[in-house]
């Protein structure tokens, strides 16, 4: 891992996030590119035919003078962390977010992106609709989600859930890969229910073929699976848990009640978002 991507708007919860964004970037190595993306407003010629340019490039000088205070608070902000030693390069691009972060990962060569999520609850609003979770359809590199909630603590159990399906195989990779650089853990939880269809022969061939890795599987009866995933990241220390984009409907229906209330637990730490074919 190489390059890490970090999206901002300078609000509360990027710079959050960028807190995230900087230690694991020291923590496996990596230099940081600092991505501020800004969209023009769409004027009908109509009535601004005069001076609509002049309105853009006032938009366009305020997002530059926004940038060019930002950036050197980034930069202390590093340092009172003792992580300035980190390379850390910045883009001030125009467009569409997710467009732009796609471009920055094509062009730049990303490996990683880490990103805070928008709304009040931070669980809520990411899978709900937000920012993140738009940018987790289009963006084929792992990305780590960063709720306003989760304060940062070294990253050394990462959770995965799975359901021994052939196509999880190569998201668990990309997750022991990066566990290896954090010299963390990989701790696997199927939760079983009454119409599951996994077999314990198939449980076990997995154990076999990953025995001499850094993982662990947890495998729990339980039609609870809300709950159960919930006590599974409180009682095995789960310092992140891992998202397969696939999974997406999964995940919304363990954070986002049905019925439409606020849930009363939450979980508050970030999200690893794998692609999944």
């Amino acid at each position: 891992m190489k390059r890490i991507l970090f999206p901002t708007d300078f609000s509360e919860i990027a710079t959050h996030a960028f807190v995230h964004a900087l230690e694991f970037s020291n923590a496996v190595g990596a230099d940081l590119i600092v991505l501020h993306s800004y969209e023009l407003l769409t004027f009908d010629e109509q009535f601004f035919h005069e001076n609509y340019s002049m309105i853009y490039d006032s938009i366009e000088f305020s997002e530059l003078d926004r940038f060019k205070e930002e950036v050197p608070k980034m930069h202390k902000l590093a340092q009172a962390l003792a992580l300035d030693q980190i390379k850390m390069t910045h883009r001030l691009m125009e467009g569409n977010l997710v467009s732009n972060i796609k471009k920055a990962v094509k062009e730049d060569k990303i490996d990683f992106v880490v990103m805070g999520t928008s709304g009040m609850t931070g669980w809520d609003a990411f899978f709900v609709g937000s920012n993140s979770g738009s940018v987790i359809i289009g963006v084929e590199v792992p990305m780590l989600c960063v709720p306003l909630s989760a304060k940062y603590r070294p990253i050394k159990n990462i959770g995965f859930t799975t359901r021994f399906r052939p196509k999880d195989k190569k998201p668990l990779q990309a997750v022991l890969e990066i566990a290896k650089k954090l010299n963390a853990k990989v701790k696997c939880l199927y939760v079983k229910t009454n119409t599951s269809d996994v077999s314990f022969e198939t449980i076990d061939l997995w154990k076999k073929e990953y025995r001499k890795e850094p993982i662990s599987f947890y495998i729990v009866l339980s039609d609870a699976i809300k709950e159960t995933v919930i006590d599974f990241v409180s009682t095995k220390n789960i310092d992140v848990l891992t998202m397969l984009t696939y999974k997406r409907g999964f995940f919304e229906g363990l954070f986002v009640p049905s019925y439409g209330k606020k849930e009363e637990q939450e979980l508050d730490i970030p999200i690893l978002a794998i692609h999944s074919d």
